[in-house]
């Protein structure tokens, strides 16, 4: 084969291809720029939601690589190559992944959910999947909380997010459920106002709603009554002890009897 058979073949290379190439490259530069003016209305709509940090960089890193990713098998389709089994690989490979990281996956989702939907924050005081907590930190795939005894409680955001939550910082105000019992030789309207007292002397018991004092039951040896102060969330266990505390101390100046199981010794004659 000569020189002149060679330039006319790389003649003819270039103009079959030079097109193709320079389209290839055209659709380069302008999905670029496409997909940045994109991410960028993206990340002005993620701040204006007010959403967590990690899904702010999550959401924009995920955006931008399937942006990417699309717009190389665009630009291979120009230039000729053939795209369908470039696709089918990375189905399947996404397949693969999926079912090999399954539990991760139900994780990472459910932490999207929760920094989307915002069923609590860092600080708040829940509970969740039998664990009671302040929220510490809020990831991808976990949300970590200390627990009243100072633990760290760790939890999977797929079962978190599937499950019950109840969210005890919401409000801001919570109310303290308490049943005390006396005898019932007890004056009822009396010891409503011992407890009532109680109550109403507690700086830290909210005034608005207002404290109440019914008759709960009556069991078998003593008159139940339901005590219901409200305070604030951050008071909670202070008014709780305080309040029991405080309760046994008025209802034994009062003379009101609380009665307890007593013990009878039978002594045999022999």
């Amino acid at each position: 084969m000569d020189l002149q058979n060679w330039i006319d073949k790389g003649y003819d290379l270039i103009i079959n291809f030079a097109p193709k190439v320079i389209g290839a490259i055209l659709i380069w530069v302008i999905g670029s720029w496409v997909i940045k003016l994109i991410i960028k209305g993206i990340k002005k709509a993620l701040e204006k939601g007010d959403y967590d940090i990690s899904l702010k960089k999550f959401l924009l890193n995920l955006t931008s690589w399937t942006f990417k990713i699309l717009l190389i098998v665009i630009v291979l389709g120009t230039v000729g190559v053939e795209t369908t089994s470039f696709a089918a690989i990375l189905a399947a490979a996404g397949l693969a992944v999926g079912l090999a990281l399954q539990g991760s996956l139900a994780n990472f989702a459910g932490g999207v959910l929760i920094m989307l939907f915002k069923p609590f924050k860092v600080g708040d005081l829940i509970e969740c999947q039998g664990e009671v907590g302040t929220v510490k930190l809020i990831e991808i795939f976990t949300t970590k909380l200390t627990g009243l005894s100072n633990k760290e409680i760790i939890i999977p955001n797929g079962v978190l997010s599937n499950g019950n939550i109840v969210n005890y910082s919401t409000e801001g105000t919570r109310r303290v459920d308490l049943i005390f019992g006396v005898g019932y030789d007890s004056d009822i309207k009396k010891t409503k106002e011992v407890l009532m007292n109680v109550l109403t002397s507690n700086p830290k018991i909210l005034k608005d709603p207002a404290p109440t004092v019914n008759v709960l039951e009556l069991a078998d040896s003593s008159i139940n009554f339901a005590v219901r102060p409200w305070c604030e969330t951050a008071d909670y266990w202070s008014v709780y002890f305080e309040t029991t505390e405080n309760t046994k101390e008025a209802l034994d100046a009062a003379g009101i009897d609380i009665p307890y199981p007593h013990q009878v010794e039978i002594q045999k004659k022999g």
